[in-house]
């Protein structure tokens, strides 16, 4: 990561380190607020007896959640329509898992099929709540990104988890070509005042990573089981991980195809969320002050005139 504004002097640098570091989770947290309600219902739902089938009640919360979401203005119905996307994708992922006894979904719902109960799209969903919030918490801005060749390989590295029961596992040279396409692709981010830079593949990694922790607390609560968890619960294989932070990929696809549609990609003339060859340019160091001053500008003339 790169701080592009003068760093604080030596005596203070540690103190600014941690209360930057302090900021970064604070914001994090806040931007998994949906994520951390789904958890929540997890946890209350294997505790407490419910008068109807866990896995119906989990489905009628994470609606409401999501129709919440949107009535408090966190989220746009352009971020429901992505965010609900990546849940059919999910979903249909999920389908496939179960029938080939990848994983499995203990007790019975009414809204379960295939063996699949339909609140678990939610739980792919939340991941583009997450970045969803991030992207605009953080005020993010992305350089250098490749949309088609991005795209292609997050529809390969989709289409590998299915493909790899008949198959060679593609992953390795998949995550390679995506490495490969991402080399010169970085995410600048706000923390306080300051403006910060880190690649884009490691935000997939660390992404991924606390996906797999995510994951193991939900196996934990039962809310699906791997086949060495059906007996006592276990650590998810860490090779979940890598898998994850894959994954994310295709998330972050559809949540760049939302903000072109907010009128925020891909436009000359105006600061680009994401810059490509075909877009404007972004500056790190004064995107965000060069905003700021026109939106300044836009107010002043507005007051002025008649």
């Amino acid at each position: 990561m790169t701080s592009w504004r003068a760093r604080p002097a030596l005596p203070s640098r540690f103190a600014f380190a941690g209360s930057q570091f302090l900021r970064f989770g604070l914001i994090q947290l806040v931007s998994c607020l949906f994520p951390g309600a789904l958890f929540a219902g997890l946890a209350i739902s294997k505790y407490v007896a419910l008068p109807i089938p866990r896995y119906d009640a989990l489905l009628i919360y994470c609606l409401l959640l999501t129709i919440g979401f949107w009535l408090a203005g966190l989220e746009t119905w352009r971020e429901l329509a992505v965010i609900f996307g990546f849940h059919l994708i999910g979903l249909a992922l999920e389908l496939f898992k179960v029938h080939v006894g990848s994983w499995q979904y203990p007790g019975d719902a009414a809204t379960k099929f295939g063996g699949v109960p339909l609140f678990a799209g939610f739980m792919y969903a939340a991941v583009g709540s997450y970045i969803c919030q991030a992207w605009r918490r953080f005020d993010l801005r992305v350089s250098g990104y490749r949309p088609i060749l991005t795209t292609a390989i997050a529809v390969l590295i989709y289409a590998n988890f299915f493909t790899h029961h008949w198959i060679a596992d593609l992953r390795v040279p998949i995550a390679l070509a995506l490495l490969l396409v991402l080399r010169h692709t970085w995410v600048f981010y706000t923390v306080g005042t300051q403006r910060y830079r880190m690649p884009l593949a490691l935000s997939f990694v660390l992404i991924g990573f606390f996906l797999w922790i995510a994951e193991n607390f939900g196996t934990f609560l039962d809310a699906w089981n791997y086949p060495d968890q059906v007996s006592v619960w276990r650590l998810v294989h860490p090779a979940k991980f890598g898998a994850w932070a894959l994954l994310v990929s295709m998330s972050f696809v559809l949540v760049a195809s939302v903000k072109s549609l907010e009128g925020r990609l891909y436009h000359r003339g105006t600061l680009a969320t994401v810059a490509t060859p075909r877009a404007t340019e972004i500056s790190p160091q004064h995107s965000r002050a060069n905003r700021v001053r026109t939106q300044g500008v836009s107010s002043t003339e507005s007051s002025e005139a008649p």
